[in-house]
């Protein structure tokens, strides 16, 4: 150390001190100059990209920013709730951002070790009464005997079928579409059947039929939707039946439902609405429901994210869950993304804003539970669809008494 004396002042000089800020300051230049060098070299794949940043940033919450924001100004304290005013742990974000571990979703512990458990992940973008991720929707597959036209399982307890088939509407609706058909229905995974109608099967993947399937939910949808005005049509080709044809996996499926909406769009210009209607792998405790008094299946959205315009899916689906959830409590169990690998992650969704994937019910649901949910369905989306024809001041057509 130095010291130097002027007239009423000394000033002295760590030299000791200068020389290490110089040399922080030189690593520290040194070190960027370092990171950009190695990250402009990396493999395309390898680099961060604006799309990285985005994925992560889409899973900070709005809450969190708050938080933020409420360490300087107080005030945005009262934009939270109590509950949500705590500081999320450092120790927990620390450790989710060095492991891709989260303590609030189990999964993580297991997903990107064990292969094909991918095929259960996905987000819950608005989760239901009862919803987590230990009862999420499974996209199962089933195995190869199960879609073969000689292994097929001898069917049982038809007759409830027919009861719900003779339901028809006899009062003229107060609103119609006309001779337009504004709704397709169509299925994706045209075999998906249901427990209680297959002689001696017990495995939800096996729950396959070529005759007593989802498409029978959608006769139901259609009949409630049409005697609510609502002009339907519904396309049962056997997407399973093609994909035997041509050699495909199961996993082609959506590739192979994709001309089907496609036809329907080109040839129908009023559509307005594409409805993919699935049946849950879950059992009958995560898929059922009771709402006075009767047993329902219950219903849960599935948006794919990985097309640039989800966004207005997930508008749609989160707004009839908002619907159901007022009106039949508990029926649906939430919006869930899909994407990434082991999943689709479009669903056909990206051909327009107004698609959507509905799973009703699971394996183990009756038709006497689906025709309910049906109708209640129906029902909520008849709401939003005359409220969407207002607001976009699109012509109803009064309905002719007959």
């Amino acid at each position: 150390m130095r010291s130097y004396k002027t007239s009423n002042y000394v000033i002295a000089i760590n030299m000791s001190t200068i020389l290490k800020g110089t040399l922080i300051f030189v690593v520290s230049l040194l070190s960027v100059f370092s990171i950009t060098g190695i990250l402009t070299s990396l493999n395309p794949e390898y680099r961060i990209t604006s799309n990285s940043l985005n994925q992560a940033a889409s899973n900070v919450k709005g809450e969190a920013l708050y938080k933020i924001l409420a360490l300087e100004n107080r005030a945005f304290n009262h934009i939270l709730a109590d509950e949500e005013q705590a500081i999320p742990s450092l120790s927990s974000i620390f450790f989710q951002v060095a492991a891709n571990v989260s303590f609030e979703d189990p999964r993580s512990f297991l997903g990107r070790e064990l292969p094909g458990f991918s095929i259960f992940d996905g987000d819950i973008l608005v989760a239901g009464e009862g919803t987590d991720f230990t009862n999420m929707p499974i996209e199962s597959v089933p195995p190869p005997e199960a879609l073969e036209a000689g292994n097929e399982a001898t069917l049982k307890n038809v007759g409830d079928l027919k009861k719900t088939e003779q339901k028809g509407g006899d009062v003229a609706p107060p609103l119609s579409t006309g001779n337009k058909k504004t709704v397709l229905l169509y299925f994706t995974h045209t075999r998906e059947s249901y427990l209680p109608y297959l002689e001696g099967v017990t495995n939800p993947d096996s729950a396959m039929h070529s005759k007593i399937n989802v498409t029978k939910v959608g006769d139901m949808v259609k009949q409630d939707l049409e005697d609510l005005g609502i002009g339907t049509s519904i396309d049962k080709t056997d997407v399973i039946q093609n994909l035997n044809n041509k050699g495909l996996n199961y996993w082609a499926a959506y590739q192979e439902s994709r001309p089907l909406i496609q036809a329907a769009m080109t040839t129908n210009k009023d559509l307005l609405y594409l409805v993919d209607i699935h049946r849950d792998s879950q059992r009958r405790d995560v898929t059922t429901g009771t709402i006075n008094g009767k047993s329902y299946a219950k219903l849960a959205f599935v948006v794919g994210e990985e097309h640039p315009n989800y966004e207005q899916n997930l508008k749609v689906a989160t707004e009839l869950h908002r619907r159901l959830e007022s009106k039949y409590k508990g029926i649906s169990r939430g919006v869930i993304a899909k994407k990434g690998s082991g999943t689709n992650g479009k669903f056909n969704q990206d051909l327009s804003g107004n698609a959507m994937l509905i799973e009703f019910g699971g394996v183990d649901n009756t038709f006497e539970e689906l025709e309910r949910t049906a109708e209640a369905f129906s029902d909520v989306f008849a709401d939003y669809y005359w409220q969407a024809e207002k607001v976009d001041h699109a012509p109803i057509t009064p309905a002719i008494s007959q």
